[in-house]
């Protein structure tokens, strides 16, 4: 009893208010307990912009987890310094999801669904076990992605699969099966299998007896398929994904779109990204290996890639393995979906024009490229301010340099001088 009370009362200590919202407002005392229960912890400064934009997103985060063990809270870190040293703050906000020793920081979406799912999946052991039979009717219906195990859970394929769990739990779920749970809904090809579930069908990966028997190439070959195969069919491509994306070794067809504040689309673009979406839903046996697909709705990232002013709808295939990428000559409005299946084909067959790449004058290109982009938006959202922010520099720039060209030449008149008047002498 002594024992519980002496808990709670450090728990108490920590907490410098408890927020109406049920954010709780932690102290540098959350150091000494934050190895308690499992935490969802936003590390913020009340001078950050980004942090205030998302603070009645972490409220409403905090209302939906509320009746869960997970406890969501918040720091002040410049008033509590000690706690961001300790936990390594290195920008605002940083959200990071703390259990026991193990600390996970989140770089999904600022949303309040990815947020939640996300710190409901780690509370939750990497691989959780099914034992009902209406268990997997009900992942398909909640998960649009999850791996999953069937067989017996000994030997190297099941070590690697928990293995990869932990390391892939922040981004989507695992879970093992047995044969009975998968028998009217999954074909297994073998007696052990690892496979991914996503858009109503499973996709196994391969394991030959030879690998099975090199751990360390089991090792790097499950973790390469785990990472390209962990997204959906048809993601949202943001800045907060797109390395990820850049990383599986495929083609990466996005159909680019204009959202508003509201994340409205116009109908015409509507119906381009329909079209894109039924193409790989018509062949994802056949492109889903090579291809994968998404749509972006902020064409300034797409615009960066190919460093040029795109027209929405547009259609842009990006190479992660080599950083080219791919348009289609004809106006994309225009495509059919057989039209856009010959540009992957050419695409998919090396014998489409490409643009870009990784090189050195592409680099700066694309650098001159986002700085002209940014001054731009400057320019036409406050033409004043930005007047400001260059013009007084150049300004005082161009002084010093006037200073300094004037003054050698005011001294190089005074030295010729005296020498004409040696040589009248």
């Amino acid at each position: 009893m002594n024992l519980l009370t002496g808990q709670c009362f450090m728990i108490l200590s920590a907490l410098c208010v408890v927020s109406s919202s049920r954010v709780l407002e932690l102290s540098d005392k959350f150091i000494d307990i934050s190895n308690d229960g499992m935490w969802f912890v936003k590390f913020y400064a009340p001078w950050c912009a980004h942090c205030r934009r998302i603070e009645p997103i972490w409220a409403h985060v905090a209302q939906s987890l509320y009746n869960s063990p997970i406890k969501v809270a918040k720091v002040d870190c410049t008033r509590f310094m000690a706690v961001a040293t300790h936990f390594k703050v290195r920008a605002y906000p940083t959200i990071m999801f703390i259990k026991g020793p193990y600390r996970h920081e989140y770089v999904g979406e600022r949303v309040k669904d990815e947020m939640v799912n996300y710190a409901l999946r780690m509370s939750q052991p990497a691989v959780q076990r099914l034992s009902q039979a209406d268990s997997l009717g009900y992942l398909k219906e909640t998960h649009p992605v999850f791996f999953g195990y069937v067989g017996k859970q000994q030997g190297a394929l099941w070590d690697m699969f928990t293995l990869h769990a932990e390391k892939y739990q922040p981004h989507t779920w695992f879970y093992a099966m047995s044969h009975d749970l998968l028998k009217n809904d999954v074909k297994i090809p073998n007696e052990t299998a690892i496979f991914v579930y996503k858009e109503d069908e499973a996709y196994f990966f391969e394991a030959n007896p030879l690998l099975l028997q090199d751990r360390e190439a089991l090792n790097v070959t499950l973790d390469k398929w785990i990472n390209s195969e962990r997204f959906g069919l048809f993601p949202k491509v943001t800045r907060s994904n797109i390395n990820e994306l850049m990383d599986i070794e495929k083609y990466i067809v996005i159909a680019i779109v204009s959202e508003n504040k509201l994340n409205e689309i116009t109908q015409t673009e509507r119906d381009f990204k329909d079209m894109i979406e039924s193409i790989i839903k018509k062949r994802k046996r056949h492109l889903h290996e090579r291809f994968q697909f998404g749509w972006m709705g902020t064409p300034e990232l797409a615009n960066s890639i190919a460093m040029s002013e795109l027209t929405v709808p547009h259609l842009l295939v990006l190479n992660s393995t080599t950083g080219h990428h791919h348009m289609p000559d004809d106006d994309p409005v225009l495509m059919t979906p057989e039209a856009v299946s010959i540009f992957l084909d050419q695409i998919n067959n090396q014998m489409a024009p490409t643009y870009g790449g990784n090189s050195w004058p592409v680099r700066f290109y694309r650098g001159f490229f986002e700085a002209r982009t940014t001054l731009t938006n400057m320019w036409r959202g406050n033409p004043v301010l930005t007047a400001l922010v260059f013009g007084l520099p150049l300004g005082f720039l161009s002084l010093i340099c006037y200073s300094v060209c004037c003054a050698d030449i005011l001294d190089a008149e005074e030295e010729e001088t005296p020498e004409t008047h040696e040589k009248k002498d």
